[in-house]
């Protein structure tokens, strides 16, 4: 009989601890879109944020959890939010991008994102994706890895999160201020929510160890500076093992192409504990368009070996199709504008069109009858693109791998790594430059033009598992025979 009834106690609990642990696999964010007053560059204007945040908040959780986020639009203008990075399984409507996976979320209107984050861990973001509100609308997606789990690299001390955006405060005022103590190791996980430029990072007198980009933990390195496309992150350990004092954190841009670029130099302190006041120690930057200090970087990057709980991801040795893209700036015209035109992005000078019909494919195909979706459950076979010239090139729904830099798009091909090639979800194009992606393709995607930061976007419609991998470099002409 006591037997008995210490079953029932023990079935009773059990059944009153399931649904907490239910629970706790799903999480709960509202974003309330709402005006704020902000003070940056010495002046104060009202700014669209979320929470009244600017920086909007950051979002932390584990892999394999649900996320529910209620989004309630309080501003005039329409708006959408952007998981940049998310493999977005069978949840592509999610996405975020206007237009394209959703309608926007209208004035005084509410919407719900609902996805899983499904074999991620790492440092991703999230933004606004329609008209120029990603300026100020983003912030950070920290995804921890399982319960039990280790980083593949040594525990550090503490993490700290730094989104490097568009618009700084008054320098005048002092910056951010990092404490920190000496003879410890922090994780820094690097956001850059730039709208347009790449950008240098470093620390005075620091080395940086890079053990993760977009997500992706990669082989270690050390290096003094990072380079850091927009939307781009990379996780980075510091170990504080330099004499008291204060040392400059800084940021500052990388633009090869030859153009104006606004080079004003962005900056925090890391503040060693019991150091009087003193002036910070200042690093040295690089020229606003130096390439091999740019180039150098990413020739370093790889994937991290096969560790015990994730896979390492072959890449495609063997190629069906080769396609070639030319990336550009075009002209297309506009009665509004003070000129009569206005400078568009564009593939092999196509530019993105708004889709006129709810059915893109249907239409292209010239369908009259009903569109069946049949896919294949097989890739029908691997795919290398090719794409030449100046920009900024995305795909959230997977990532992908930056291989290697080089002069000849003829005689580079001999030297991908076709091993362990660094995955990314976005990868900037050098000027002159190239970039190769290979990847197993049964998706459907369409191409556009990222309202925000002049870049191309490619928007998975039916996303799947598979990989790609980017190899890019720089060309230059080569004499004749």
């Amino acid at each position: 009989m006591a037997a008995a009834m210490w079953i029932r106690v023990i079935l009773l609990a059990a059944a009153c601890l399931l649904p907490l642990s239910v629970e706790a696999r799903v999480r709960h964010y509202k974003f309330n879109v709402v005006m704020k007053n902000a003070t940056r560059l010495c002046s104060t204007k009202p700014i669209v944020t979320i929470n009244g945040k600017f920086p909007g908040p950051t979002i932390y959780a584990r892999e394999m959890i649900q996320f529910l986020v209620k989004v309630v639009n309080h501003v005039k203008y329409n708006v959408s939010i952007h998981w940049h990075g998310v493999r977005q399984l069978r949840t592509g409507w999610a996405d975020g991008p206007a237009y394209i996976t959703q309608c926007p979320i209208q004035p005084g209107q509410v919407y719900v994102y609902n996805f899983t984050l499904t074999g991620q861990r790492g440092t991703l973001w999230w933004h606004a994706h329609i008209l120029w509100l990603r300026a100020t609308v983003h912030g950070a997606l920290v995804i921890l890895p399982k319960l039990g789990v280790p980083y593949p690299f040594p525990r550090p001390h503490m993490e700290q999160v730094i989104v490097l955006g568009p618009v700084q405060g008054c320098q005048s005022q002092g910056g951010f201020n990092f404490k920190v103590e000496q003879g410890n190791t922090y994780l820094l996980r690097i956001v850059n929510a730039a709208l347009n430029e790449e950008l240098f990072f470093k620390i005075a007198g620091h080395q940086l160890t890079v053990v993760e980009v977009d997500a992706v933990y990669t082989k270690p390195f050390k290096t003094d500076t990072i380079v850091i496309a927009p939307g781009q992150t990379t996780n980075v350990l510091l170990t504080t093992n330099r004499g008291t004092g204060k040392y400059l954190v800084a940021a500052s841009p990388f633009m090869d192409a030859p153009i104006l670029v606004d080079n004003i130099t962005a900056s925090a302190t890391l503040h060693y504990s019991n150091t009087p006041r003193l002036l910070p120690h200042h690093p040295h930057f690089p020229p606003s368009q130096e390439r091999h200090t740019s180039s150098h970087k990413l020739h370093r990057l790889s994937q991290k070996p096969k560790l015990k709980h994730l896979p390492l991801h072959l890449v495609p040795l063997k190629i069906d199709h080769s396609l070639f893209f030319t990336v550009s700036l075009g002209i297309n015209p506009c009665a509004t504008c003070a000129n009569g035109s206005r400078v568009v992005a564009d593939f092999n000078n196509v530019s993105f069109v708004m889709p006129q019909d709810l059915s893109p494919p249907g239409t292209f195909l010239q369908h009259k009858r009903r569109l069946h979706r049949r896919f294949p459950r097989e890739a029908p076979g691997d795919v290398q693109l090719h794409r030449h010239a100046a920009g900024e090139l995305r795909d959230d729904e997977r990532d992908e791998g930056v291989q290697a830099r080089g002069t000849s798009i003829k005689k580079d091909p001999k030297k991908f790594n076709l091993v362990d090639p660094v995955e990314r979800n976005t990868v900037g194009v050098p000027a002159g430059g190239w970039t190769a992606i290979r990847s197993e393709l049964i998706i459907q995607w369409t191409m556009g033009k990222d309202q925000m930061s002049l870049c191309f976007h490619l928007q998975v419609i039916f996303p799947s598992a598979k990989r790609t991998k980017y190899f890019h470099g720089e060309e230059e002409e080569e004499e004749e025979p």
